[in-house]
């Protein structure tokens, strides 16, 4: 038995993720409130509990030692994933951790020691394009309209990794996400940095890619998992014929499907992140398949979730509607889902010819 064959089958949660998911699931329930959220909503970023989450060390772990980081593991990763998602954090950890640990494999944090140690810290924001197809010119970024620098594919035929500054950063593009969205253009950068080129820089890209979709992924289950949990508690509380609506077919039919997708959901992202951290060429496609599954299924949750309350589930001010906006628009970040679906057909089309 090789020391894998286990492991393979089993990705329960050890003591110390335990421990990990309630220390950051008691963080946001102590520091982001649905109040927190809205209040959030016209820039998309919270800047006093971002600082706050860094003080946690949230950015840190990303990292390996070797840069400064603690060295946590994707499946770390996904269960903060899933508690940001959970409470709609308004804090571009995702593109924050991905874009850094890109930059890191690629050529290390910065030739500037203040500048690794802003990095490291979370106090220089770094984003990157999660689009699974390069394109030229102006690109939509998530975060956009904070971030410090930015990394791109770019250069003749996309064949660069580049790391570009800007000295006004671009103004926020309104989305239903809610996220610090802006349209960036490469050739208005104040300074590019060519950080790879050529197939072997573009498949660390594609693995930064991978880690996108696999912490979306995640968030969308804490989201979903929290969408389900705000529906059943109303339909403990509304009574037809003398009933609780809860145990009706039509409601309690669509909560169980709910269960059924975070369950499934959460252990296809344990293993995908577990498979890359171990044997990331034995399944590639696992990431995105975890993303192309949670972006259509926690669309359809969020939805039901505000059908099921009714008239209050579509007011402005319902928890509700703040989760179908974001369950909705987190996926779009990445660009069309459909593209990473195609991604998954094109490495198992591969694996089959060979």
């Amino acid at each position: 038995m090789d020391r894998f064959e286990l492991r393979r089958l089993d990705y329960s949660l050890t003591e110390d993720h335990v421990a990990l998911q309630a220390a950051y699931g008691q963080f946001f329930a102590t520091h982001c409130g649905i109040e927190t959220v809205r209040a959030a909503e016209e820039s998309g970023f919270d800047k006093n509990l971002w600082e706050r989450l860094c003080a946690m060390g949230a950015t840190t772990m990303a990292l390996p030692e070797a840069a400064g980081g603690d060295g946590a593991t994707l499946v770390d990763l996904v269960l903060v994933a899933e508690e940001i998602g959970r409470c709609l954090a308004p804090v571009p950890w995702v593109d924050q951790v991905c874009a850094t640990r890109l930059l890191n494999r690629l050529s290390g944090l910065s030739p500037d020691a203040d500048e690794t140690a802003e990095i490291v810290g979370g106090t220089r924001l770094v984003a990157f394009d999660p689009h699974q197809d390069a394109v030229a010119g102006p690109r939509l970024l998530p975060t956009g309209s904070i971030a410090d620098t930015v990394i791109v594919r770019d250069g003749p035929d996309n064949q660069e990794v580049v790391l570009l500054s800007f000295g006004t950063r671009p103004a926020r593009v309104d989305n239903i996400g809610r996220l610090p969205m802006a349209w960036v253009d490469p050739a208005d950068a104040d300074t590019r940095r060519v950080l790879g080129r050529g197939p072997a820089a573009l498949a660390e890209y594609q693995r930064a890619l991978d880690e996108w979709r696999l912490l979306t992924a995640s968030a969308l289950v804490g989201m979903v998992e929290q969408t389900m949990t705000i529906a059943a508690e109303f339909a403990k509380t509304r009574y037809t014929l003398g009933v609780p609506i809860g145990t009706l077919q039509a409601i309690s039919h669509p909560l169980a499907n709910m269960a059924i997708t975070v369950a499934s959901g959460r252990n296809l992202s344990y293993r995908a992140g577990w498979f890359m951290d171990n044997e990331p060429d034995e399944r590639p496609e696992l990431a995105a398949s975890a993303f192309v599954f949670m972006a259509e299924e926690a669309a359809k949750a969020a939805t039901m979730a505000v059908h099921i309350q009714g008239g209050l589930g579509v007011s402005a001010e319902a928890a509700a509607t703040a989760y179908l906006v974001r369950a909705r628009g987190w996926p779009l970040a990445g660009g069309d889902p459909g593209a990473s679906a195609c991604h998954i057909a094109d490495i198992i089309a591969a694996r089959e010819t060979a």
